[in-house]
């Protein structure tokens, strides 16, 4: 399973990454007064969503059925299970952007 990582010190900012081997670009933004972080998520020169709040254990885009998005899943998770919350205290040290193929979960 790979994951995303977010470069908090660089927030915010935007960089590409392939997915399922297709390009996208995300934009990351941080909300100090309440603790949450954002992405944009572009395709093509095209913004797809704006906003899209990073929630524990939730799927971003999971309410989006479009082909332009990202067909594997976007999770944020801790392996070790003790964070329940994607704050700056714990995205990119217990919690991670992961990239869910369940292809490989099936070859293990």
């Amino acid at each position: 399973m790979e994951f995303i990582e977010i470069e908090k010190d660089n927030i915010p900012y935007r960089f590409d990454i392939s997915i399922a081997g297709e390009m996208f670009g995300f934009e990351v933004h941080y909300n100090a007064d309440y603790d949450f972080f954002t992405v944009d998520l572009e395709k093509n020169g095209e913004v797809l969503a704006y906003g899209e709040k990073l929630v524990y254990g939730q799927t971003l885009f999971y309410d989006v059925q479009d082909n332009r998005f990202p067909r594997l899943p976007i999770v944020p998770w801790d392996e070790s299970e003790k964070s329940t919350a994607v704050t700056w205290e714990t995205l990119g040290i217990s919690v991670f952007l992961f990239v869910i193929d369940e292809d490989e979960e099936d070859d293990e």
